[in-house]
């Protein structure tokens, strides 16, 4: 499907707001990306004793919030899949999606690169695609700079940090708000805020 340049957005997006689409178009503008298309996780193994939205309410949150992006998409590719998710087996999942001259950026953020050595097949993810790791203003970026250089220096690997101001945003805390019915406006897209309202979800 030609060549160029591909970011795929991994989350639970449970869900999605504005860090996670500002943290693409930043993504997308620095690295010259053709377009980015969000992944709503299947069944992530490092939420197993979490309870998570359903998979079609979470994708369609998705759908509304990138509706106006032009270069935004979403893939349904993990929540198709029986049992774990896992990143290596989405990346491969792309793959035969696309030409083999695609060059993949995983994106994600800094929390989730500070585990990166308990996911499943770090290595192959690596060799796989470049990771976009985005990291919120004022966080300790020296522990994570430190990280990145060990990752480079063990997997000779191409890891690319992004500052993020509105990363400070987490669905964590929507939800709590939501819970405790203290608003959530102009941390989400309008329509996703309508969306979480009219199916009752984090009540």
């Amino acid at each position: 499907m030609g060549t160029g340049k591909i970011g795929i957005m991994g989350g639970t997006f449970d869900p999605i707001h504005y860090g996670h689409l500002v943290t693409a178009e930043a993504a997308r503008e620095k690295f010259c990306l053709d377009k980015v298309v969000f992944v709503p996780s299947g069944n992530p193994p490092h939420k197993k004793d979490k309870p998570i939205s359903p998979g079609m309410d979470r994708a369609n949150m998705t759908v509304l919030a990138i509706a106006n992006n032009p270069y935004f998409e979403v893939s349904d590719i993990e929540l198709k899949r029986e049992g774990c998710t896992y990143t290596v087996d989405t990346l491969k999942g792309f793959i035969k999606i696309y030409d083999e001259d695609v060059q993949f950026y995983f994106i994600t953020g800094a929390d989730a690169v500070m585990e990166i050595f308990t996911w499943k097949d770090v290595s192959t993810i690596l060799k796989l695609c470049r990771i976009v790791s985005a990291y919120r203003p004022g966080s300790d970026i020296n522990k994570f700079k430190s990280m990145v250089d060990e990752l480079e220096r063990v997997y000779r690997s191409n890891i690319h940090m992004i500052e993020v101001p509105a990363l400070a945003i987490s669905s964590t805390e929507i939800r709590r708000r939501v819970r405790e019915g203290i608003t959530i406006k102009y941390l989400l897209p309008e329509k996703v805020e309508d969306y979480i309202l009219k199916k009752g979800l984090y009540r």
